[in-house]
Parts: C-alpha cells; sequence; structure tokens
C-alpha cells in the first residue's frame, strides 16, 4: 500500500487563546527573558502562562543533563508535571451549545481561560488547574469538578480577602466564556512571591 501525505497524522502548531503558536513561544523564551519582546509577549497573560510552563521544563531537563546523580529530589516530579500537562493537551471536553449539540475543546484551553480569571485577582498568580468532568446540568451544559493551584504576593491583602475573589472569577469565566457549570471548585495556595518575582 502506498503511503501519501493525507496518510500521515501531522498536528498543527497548537494555538493559545491569543492566537501565537506554543511552538513560536518556545523559539522566542530567550528574546522574551533578555527584554526583546514585542508588546503581545509583554502584556498577553496567555503567553506568559505558557512561559512559565516551558521554563519549568526547560529547567527541569537542564538539571537532568548538568546534575550528578542522585537527580535533585523533585525532577522527577517536575518533568512528569510537564508531560502530563502535554498530555492532556488531547482530552477534551464536551460542551453543549445553544443548538442543541456539543463542541469538543480540550481541557488544556479551558484551563488556560480559568487560570486567566484567577490572574485577574490582584495579588494572585495560578500555577496548575486540573478538570474533571462529573455529570451534565439541568440546561445540558457539562458539570465539572475544578482543582487550583495559587501562588500569592507576600505584602497583598491577604488570603481572606484573595481567595473568595478567585473563586468567583474562575466560577464566572467557567460558565460566561466556556459554558461549563463547577461543581466543586477546590483552590489550595501552594506559593507565595514578591511584586517583581515569581
Amino acid at each position: 500500500m502506498a503511503v501519501t501525505d493525507t496518510d500521515i497524522d501531522t498536528e498543527p502548531d497548537y494555538l493559545l487563546p491569543c492566537g501565537r503558536a506554543l511552538d513560536s513561544v518556545w523559539d522566542r523564551l530567550d528574546t522574551v527573558q533578555n527584554g526583546g519582546g514585542d508588546a503581545h509577549e509583554a502584556s498577553c497573560a496567555h503567553c506568559r502562562t505558557a512561559r512559565e510552563s516551558l521554563l519549568g521544563l526547560r529547567t527541569a531537563t537542564r538539571e537532568l543533563i548538568d546534575e550528578p546523580d542522585p537527580p535533585p529530589a523533585d525532577l522527577v516530579e517536575r518533568i512528569m508535571s510537564a508531560v502530563r500537562a502535554e498530555r492532556r493537551r488531547g482530552q477534551v471536553l464536551g460542551l453543549a451549545t445553544p443548538h442543541r449539540g456539543t463542541v469538543a475543546v480540550s481541557e488544556q484551553a479551558v484551563a488556560v481561560v480559568l487560570r486567566f480569571a484567577a490572574d485577574s485577582v490582584d495579588g494572585v498568580r495560578a500555577r496548575r488547574v486540573r478538570l474533571r468532568p462529573v455529570g451534565v446540568g439541568p440546561d445540558g451544559e457539562t458539570v465539572v469538578h475544578i482543582s487550583m493551584t495559587i501562588a500569592v504576593e507576600v505584602s497583598g491583602e491577604g488570603v481572606q480577602g484573595l481567595v473568595p475573589r478567585v473563586r468567583e472569577r474562575v466560577t464566572a469565566a467557567a460558565s460566561a466564556r466556556t459554558g461549563l457549570l463547577v461543581g466543586r471548585l477546590d483552590i489550595a495556595i501552594v506559593d507565595v512571591y514578591q511584586e517583581g518575582g515569581r
């Protein structure tokens, strides 16, 4: 049997919600880190979140190459987190449409929307978002449980003020931007940062 170009499964570049290709973000990591980014790269939360993930992957890979045995204690976990994130790109959620149908959206794309909603709260940086479909709502919408980890600013207003606002914005974004119904939203604070740092 002859193999033609149409028989080969080629995946197109993964596009972030802002329209930039993930491969392009990877190619420009050093340029942006050295202050040579364009206006979009300087202000786009989607590109920033992707850069953070890619930098973590690159750092973990370099440590694996450079470090003598035994490797750092958290190295395997960091690499596996990046691998799991890549694998989740292929998982899809069925979102109800007003036309009595569904549209398939990658879990990663929905997670980016929810991360952006959490990042819109001053003093908060979203870290990891996981979604698990658990049922169907009264109007046919997909019900999900969301687990989110965040970092909070050291000199900010405090957890009591930030977490409820994160919960409100993430729940609203899930409904308004993706059509998902949040059955449960777990938020864990896993890190702190100072303004100007990560």
